[in-house]
């Protein structure tokens, strides 16, 4: 039973900081990649960054330059490190872990982000 545990989001105003934290548990056999997306109300979910174990990156372009995606391979953790925040970054973020075969989502975390 693969399970993530998000954590780290909250209300911030514009132009702050936040630090989402994913942590994968259960068993596998090899990790493909792990990444956030977000989902704001009304809207589709959409990639925000991805980071495979091979340690490369990509990002939306919405979020270059702010946001930056790292991983903790000896506790199962990613992270999006998240600065210079708008109010339209105002989403639930989600975590998914790509195994073979099938992928895993985590519970998803708000982050809103308003004066």
């Amino acid at each position: 039973q693969v399970q993530l545990v998000e954590s780290g989001g909250g209300l911030v105003q514009p132009g702050g900081s936040l630090r989402l934290s994913c942590a994968a548990s259960g068993s596998w056999f090899g990790i493909y990649a792990m990444g956030w997306y977000r989902q704001a109300p009304g809207k589709q979910r959409e990639l925000v960054a991805r980071l495979t174990s091979g340690g490369r990156s990509n990002y939306a372009n919405f979020v270059k330059g702010r946001f930056t995606i790292s991983r903790d391979n000896a506790k199962n953790t990613v992270y999006l490190q998240m600065n210079s925040l708008k109010p339209e970054d105002t989403a639930v973020y989600y975590c998914k872990l790509e195994l073979t075969p099938r992928d895993y989502w985590g519970q998803g975390t708000q982050v809103t982000v308003s004066s």
